[in-house]
């Protein structure tokens, strides 16, 4: 072969060699605009009461299984149930005697985001969700109901504030609105590797409001304002004290547990209509201690 050949042989090898990266970068860069972010989380929760609104609608303990499917960061759709542990569980809301049967089924689809503040407020995380809630029949159980649900958290301050709003959009119409606020305390340092903490404690204090509609929808039926006129006004629900230890067992997988206190401190209308609310379930106070674990894999 003359120099010129060879010359022209080692061009087209170099040139083909190019070509076949360039290709096979080529099918990477498409494969990965292609490949949609998708994420999942499994878990299984443990409480000792059923509560609602700092009430006890359950006053022995359930288990709620859930499962998320997350898009992008952004759109996700979720399912997640209640189940009864013991017999006679539920004398409100017509729940029945369902030992290891499930009373409620929660379809969710929702959206979320962080949207990145000034320095001084940091991150804003938003999300929003719609529920629908399907009631297993038993006797007289009340009818399903759907909500909407907003909450903001800005979790970069130290006092880590939370707004949460539920909007019953088939039941009552009733709207009910959760201010927290606490902050979340590293006891064990993750390893250089990570930035996650291995272990956490969050202390925080949560206030309830409900307006007419769902003060009306929840505890008329059992009871009546000091005025004789059945529950006919909104104002301050429960308040909340809760503590909640995290612990980071792995990269996905987390267990956490949390003992709370609930009370209804600011209206003596609404204190009493609590307390005759829980004394349905054996209890005669208007506040309720309850704790419970949750067990969490992502993937």
């Amino acid at each position: 072969m003359t120099t010129k050949l060879m010359t022209m042989a080692a061009v087209a090898a170099l040139a083909s060699g190019l070509f076949a990266d360039a290709n096979t970068e080529s099918e990477v860069l498409v494969e990965a605009k292609d490949e949609i972010p998708v994420s999942a989380e499994f878990g299984l929760a443990f409480d000792s009461k059923y509560m609602t609104y700092g009430v006890i609608d359950g006053k022995d303990p359930i288990v709620t299984p859930s499962v998320e499917i997350s898009f992008f960061d952004t759109l996700y759709f979720g399912v997640e149930s209640i189940f009864d542990v013991t017999k006679g569980n539920g004398k409100h809301g017509g729940y029945g005697n369902r030992a290891g049967e499930y009373t409620t089924l929660d379809s969710i689809v929702g959206l979320r985001h962080d949207f990145e503040l000034c320095d001084a407020l940091g991150t804003l995380s938003v999300d929003v969700n719609y529920i629908y809630e399907y009631i297993r029949r038993y006797q007289n159980s009340m009818d399903d109901t759907q909500y909407v649900n907003l909450e903001l958290s800005l979790g970069d301050l130290w006092f880590e504030p939370t707004l949460a709003i539920e909007r019953d959009i088939m039941a009552d119409n009733g709207t009910y609105v959760n201010f927290e606020v606490g902050h979340t305390f590293t006891l064990i340092d993750g390893d250089k590797e990570s930035e996650d903490p291995i272990l956490t404690f969050r202390p925080s204090v949560g206030q309830g409001f409900g307006n007419t509609l769902r003060t009306k929808g929840y505890f008329s039926d059992s009871c009546e304002d000091r005025y004789g006129k059945g529950f006919s006004h909104g104002g301050l629900m429960d308040t909340s004290v809760k503590g909640e230890f995290e612990w980071s067992i792995c990269d996905n997988l987390s267990l956490s547990a949390y003992i709370a206190c609930y009370d209804y401190l600011f209206d003596g209308s609404m204190r009493d209509a609590a307390r005759t609310y829980n004394r349905g379930n054996s209890c005669k106070t208007s506040y309720n201690f309850v704790g419970g674990l949750a067990l969490k894999a992502s993937f």
